[in-house]
């Protein structure tokens, strides 16, 4: 075959079932596209208002009317926008894909722009046929001497248009339902709906059922508005009651003045909120709209903790309002909510392309009309412009938290235990974020002070005498010392996982005077390793994980007390593998104690997050049983080594009380102990 040249063609029979059935994932969502297209229509007559090319009627207020009739089971939506001529139906209706909004926008480049028009590719409408059988369009155009027109279309790829009835300017659209979508003949049902996508447009939008009976509402005569329609004059008495004067005397004294007031037809409330809060100036928002806002779009009764108002024209358009709400539960399981608009209509929740993954935890809004939409703006398409939006929003939510650390450090501080899991979280994930928050992360110590990761560092450097040895000149350092040198000059700041669990060692800390940080989130143990690795002169480690010579005193050598204790003890738990220190310890009440080293229990938390058997190390998974040679029962132990009776039941408590200050007791072990305990009080009690 010869070469050949042609254009593709789309066949109308062929592609109409793809665009009702495929287009779109949620079958609602052809509310939210229809009442998109008349704020469309408008925004664009009150742009052509503007411009001088159209005079509004005096009485004119832009709104659209969804109205459902479940006798009829058909859904009408109603504009007071430009309409359309028999030609423009004929170009926007009956060719797929071609938008309205595109041409109006290309005829009107010079004077207006794109920013609150909302369809762009034409291909709302057809989401109609996702729940109709037939679907009539009557309209007339806003052009002198239009004519109206009445169009109607089965879902097939033929329709039928001709002269309509319509005389006043705008479109309405009827749907007449299918019968698996009898659902959106019911007012509730669509409310729903059009609370879900439509709370915000800029449009005002009322809903009715077109066969209910008329409701009424009565008020002040002085608060009748020109659009109310009036049923009846109500002319309300004076009320007076009898009372006791001054002089003793009983008076009639008016307590109620006479009312004029009027019975009216109960006046229509929009669905819409058409000047949403993130739309208006920070300046203009009090803290009570603010949390009323929040209330309202979450349905949340805690008040949020705080919130960060977007506003940004440049260099692109974005608005918002992001809060940071009251957490109760742990890291894994919160879960925020980020509403994405574009011009005031819903998108979609969390759009992970456009919202910075750490910031999924909290709730808010996010207004841009710039994003880059699929064909069903439902979605994103894949676009680095997204990208920049996200990093921003990033930016300003650091930006935010370092204002606040800076001149509300109070309130800072009490926002921080709970707002902490985002910060940390963030800077796991972004290093730009982390960059930005670097000097502004708080930790809490033992007594409830908040310091910065500097001020731990200051309160836990080594005194000069103990570091004057890693500043000897070069040439008076031994082999090997240059190699050590930047282990040496790390810095340990010590930390608690669980305050009650880890209460021995914390009394211990606080007798030698020495500090800790409280770091019991899910999200610290990835936190202070992503810490150790941006900060080279830091290391973190669980004041359980040994034993520093401030706890210790200085003396005699214990290797045979060692030797011999561990013997014992093995033999007693039966535990070949259990590994023993012996210390003199300057607390003699202190028994026993277990240590883990902080990369044993680093290496043994990975294994379970990866699934794997901690199990395979040595003793009590890696821990080391530490004996307090000044202490009465170790002694004993160390001089009776040879009772067969007493020696291994001391060495099991005193095990087991060790294992109990260093994690929970397995039930197994916990139902033993408790035997244990009970022999040995039988025992004190003969």
């Amino acid at each position: 075959m010869g070469a050949k040249h042609g254009n593709l063609s789309i066949n109308s029979d062929n592609i109409f079932p793809i665009i009702k059935k495929w287009l779109y994932s949620d079958h609602d969502i052809f509310v939210r596209e229809l009442v998109s297209n008349g704020c469309d229509a408008i925004t664009k007559l009150k742009k052509l208002e503007m411009m001088g090319e159209y005079t509004f009627p005096d009485d004119y207020k832009g709104k659209i009317e969804v109205i459902v009739n479940p006798e009829k089971k058909t859904l009408k939506f109603i504009d007071n926008g430009l309409g359309m001529t028999a030609d423009e139906v004929e170009e926007y209706i009956t060719q797929i894909a071609f938008s309205g909004a595109t041409k109006f926008l290309e005829q009107y480049k010079d004077k207006t722009n794109d920013d609150q028009i909302i369809g762009h590719f034409g291909l709302g409408f057809y989401s109609a046929f996702m729940v109709a059988d037939e679907v009539h369009i009557d309209t007339l155009s806003y052009k002198e001497g239009a004519v109206p027109v009445h169009w109607e279309c089965d879902g097939g790829s033929e329709y039928d248009m001709q002269d309509g009835d319509k005389t006043t300017v705008g479109t309405e659209i009827t749907l007449f339902l299918n019968e698996d979508s009898l659902e959106f003949a019911n007012e509730y049902r669509v409310r729903e709906v059009l609370e879900k996508y439509c709370s915000f447009m800029p449009t005002e939008i009322f809903l009715s059922n077109e066969n209910a009976e008329q409701e009424y509402e009565t008020i002040d005569e002085a608060d009748l508005r020109d659009d109310d329609v009036v049923v009846e004059h109500i002319h309300e008495d004076a009320k007076t009651e009898e009372k006791e004067n001054e002089n003793g005397e009983k008076e009639v004294v008016e307590v109620s003045p006479a009312k004029e007031k009027v019975k009216i037809n109960k006046r229509p409330v929009s669905i819409s909120d058409i000047h949403p809060l993130w739309m208006k100036h920070p300046n203009e928002c009090s803290d009570e709209d603010y949390k009323a806002f929040y209330r309202k779009v979450f349905m949340d009764y805690k008040e949020p903790l705080f919130w960060i108002h977007l506003n940004m024209d440049y260099p692109f358009n974005l608005k918002g309002i992001l809060y940071f709400p009251k957490i109760n539960t742990e890291y894994d399981s919160i879960e925020g909510t980020i509403k994405l608009y574009n011009n005031q209509v819903f998108i979609a929740d969390n759009i992970k392309e456009v919202i910075p993954e750490f910031l999924m935890l909290l709730k808010g809004v996010i207004d841009c009309p710039d994003l880059p939409l699929n064909v069903s703006r439902s979605a994103l398409q894949n676009d680095g412009f997204v990208k920049k939006i996200s990093d921003y929003i990033s930016k300003k939510v650091a930006d935010k938290l370092t204002g606040m650390c800076k001149t509300a450090r109070e309130d800072y501080e009490k926002y921080w235990d709970d707002i902490s899991p985002f910060i940390k979280f963030g800077c796991i994930k972004d290093a730009k974020f982390s960059d930005k928050m670097d000097n502004y992360i708080l930790f809490k110590n033992l007594d409830g002070k908040y310091l910065t990761l500097k001020d731990c560092i200051e309160e836990n450097k080594k005194p000069e005498a103990e570091t004057a040895e890693a500043g000897k000149p070069e040439e008076e350092k031994k082999d090997g010392e240059q190699a050590e040198e930047k282990e040496t000059e790390k810095t340990t700041v010590y930390y608690v996982s669980d305050e009650i669990q880890q209460s021995q060692y914390i009394n211990m800390f606080k007798e030698q005077g020495m500090d800790a940080v409280i770091l019991k989130h899910n999200i610290d143990t990835a936190f202070i390793t992503h810490v150790e690795q941006k900060h080279e002169d830091v290391k973190f480690q669980r004041i359980d994980a040994d034993l520093t010579e401030d706890f210790k005193e200085d003396g005699e050598d214990l290797k045979e007390m060692t030797e011999e204790l561990t013997a014992t003890f093995k033999k007693a738990l039966n535990n070949e593998q259990l590994d023993v220190k012996v210390e003199k310890l300057k607390n003699e009440n202190i028994s026993s104690m277990m240590t883990l080293s902080e990369e044993s229990r680093r290496m043994q938390d990975m294994m379970k997050m990866y699934g794997m058997d901690a199990n395979m190390f040595g003793g009590a998974n890696g821990a080391t049983l530490v004996l307090n040679a000044n202490h009465p029962l170790v002694k004993y132990v160390a001089e009776h080594k040879d009772d067969e009776t007493n020696v291994p039941l001391i060495c099991q408590q005193l095990y087991d009380l060790a294992m109990m200050a260093h994690k929970q007791l397995s039930p197994e072990e916990m139902t033993q102990f408790i035997a244990r305990s009970n022999q040995i009080l039988l025992a004190l009690a003969k």
